[in-house]
Order: C-alpha cells, then structure tokens, then sequence
C-alpha cells in the first residue's frame, strides 16, 4: 500500500519552487524592514531628564542634549557616567525594538548574522 501525503507535503518540484518563492519573499519583507528599522529615530532621556540622546535604528548618535545644571566642573565623571548609561540604554532599546521586528517577519526562526 503507498502512502499519500497531502497536497503540498511531497518532496516534488513544485513544492520546492514554492518553499523557495516564500524564502525569497520573507528575505525581501527582511531587507524592507530592515531599511525601515535603520531609518526610525529614537529619543532616550535619563537622569531624570537631564540628558536625552536621539539615535536612529542604526544605533549611530544623531544628538545629545545636556542640561546645564548636570554640568558640574567639579564632578565631570558623575557626567561621563549619565551619558555611558544613556548610550547603553539606548543601544539596549533599539536592539530589542530592531529583534522584535524583524522576529514578527521570520516567526522566530534564526538567521545567522542577523542581529
């Protein structure tokens, strides 16, 4: 007796053009994504509002705002600390964001070299 899988599930031509046709349509949606992820820009203030970064996707700084009363002379490390936890913060961020995104287009499967 010959077993019959259902339509879609044999090992024919057809089925492997098909499974190749979504692989090229998921990497095409990953690379759309990917250039609309780069684009975003982000605000991230810390230290109670004294300092906000804006970066964008690609997690490069756009800018940074300082407030001038965090500006102490005599305490230049207690700055250099905000703006090292402001950076990591927003670094941290963009790339759960980024992972996030791109996990809603490829269902969780993971692609070497990505992220």
């Amino acid at each position: 007796m010959k077993a019959r899988l259902p339509q879609g599930y044999g090992g024919g031509p057809s089925n492997m053009q098909g499974m190749l046709k979504q692989a090229q349509k998921m990497q095409e949606r990953m690379t759309e994504l990917q250039e609309e992820l780069d684009a975003k820009e982000y605000d991230f203030t810390v230290g109670g509002g004294m300092l906000t970064i804006h970066m964008n996707g690609k997690k490069e700084m756009l800018g940074i705002e300082i407030k001038p009363e965090v500006v102490d002379p005599d305490d230049i490390e207690m700055l250099q600390d905000l703006i090292v936890a402001g950076v990591n913060e927003a670094v941290s961020s963009i790339e759960k964001t980024n992972a996030e995104e791109m996990s809603k287009v490829t269902g969780n499967i993971s692609i070497p070299g990505m992220f």
